[in-house]
């Protein structure tokens, strides 16, 4: 998942509109993104294991 939100990144980095924007505003944007996609990961495992504990 995070060698996702790298990939997508560096392509924006090299392709996209992110080009424009500071490299700071992009790291701390790739990093909320990064939190944000591994809490919903944590969650879903544990909502998972709660349900199939039924």
């Amino acid at each position: 998942m995070l060698f996702l939100v790298a990939a997508l990144m560096l392509l924006g980095v090299v392709l996209g509109t992110v080009a424009h924007a500071p490299l700071t505003f992009t790291a701390v944007a790739a990093v909320v993104i990064a939190v944000w996609l591994g809490i919903f990961a944590l969650r879903e495992r544990h909502a998972r294991r709660r349900t199939s504990a039924h």
